[in-house]
């Protein structure tokens, strides 16, 4: 009778080795964490708990690990020594520094592209304005929401500035996950108003203009960050559902 080899495994061994290494889990659970997130099912200060997060999504630890250091890099994430990982949630004095920072970063933005971007690239960006409008009104919020953050990257993008777009990209996911999910009556829906006044005055060539309509924008957009609440959620109600 043949000997069984030494080096076979055995099924349960071979199906942990391909999901320990799967870049497909890998990515389905950053984006599914990253959208519950900027939707706010999951608020500030939820803990990702790694045990509950290799069970949901059949993983490793070290797969999970990697998840959420890209997430903490992206700002979305605060990782906290012997406590865990928990979902942002800057402090009011933080929110208001973001902001200002912000404020800084895309009023020098505006001025560089508003010099030098070609009227297809503003083109571009009016493309990306009207279908984060048509998410909205047909319902499709998680699109919305990416859309509404990305136009502000799409625009720094612009400048060819590829540490200034790493910086906002920081600032701009920490600050709309602070942004609550009930907001008040007639702001919910403004994003994409206050991102066309910003490019209509581009392509008139008022960088002035411009600057101004974003300013405002972002005073908007601070001005909608509520309190988060104490609420606890269970990872399994939000995340690991089928794909």
């Amino acid at each position: 009778m043949t000997k069984p080899s030494k080096t076979s495994r055995s099924p349960l061994a071979s199906h942990s080795a391909v999901r320990d290494h799967s870049p497909a889990v890998e990515e389905r659970l950053y984006q599914d964490i990253y959208d519950a997130i900027m939707e706010h099912r999951l608020p500030p200060r939820t803990k990702l708990t790694e045990q509950v997060l290799c069970q949901i999504y059949d993983t490793a630890r070290h797969t999970v690990r990697k998840v959420l250091s890209r997430l903490a890099t992206e700002g979305m994430v605060d990782l906290e020594a012997n406590r865990g990982a928990f979902i942002a949630s800057p402090s009011h004095a933080e929110v208001k520094d973001m902001f200002e920072l912000r404020n800084i970063i895309e009023y020098a933005v505006l001025d560089k592209v508003g010099r030098e971007a070609s009227t297809r690239e503003i083109a571009g960006l009016r493309k990306m304005v009207e279908e984060e409008r048509n998410s909205y009104l047909t319902g499709d919020r998680p699109r919305w929401i990416r859309l509404s953050a990305q136009f502000h990257l799409a625009l720094a993008e612009l400048t060819g500035n590829a540490l200034l777009v790493d910086t906002l990209r920081k600032l701009v996911s920490r600050t709309t996950l602070m942004i609550a999910k009930t907001e008040a009556p007639g702001h919910n829906a403004c994003s994409f108003d206050e991102h066309d006044t910003v490019l209509a005055a581009l392509e008139n060539g008022d960088i002035t203009l411009a600057q101004e309509h974003m300013a405002h924008h972002l005073h908007l957009c601070e001005d909608r960050v509520r309190p988060s609440d104490d609420d606890h959620f269970d990872l399994r109600s939000v995340l690991g559902k089928s794909s």
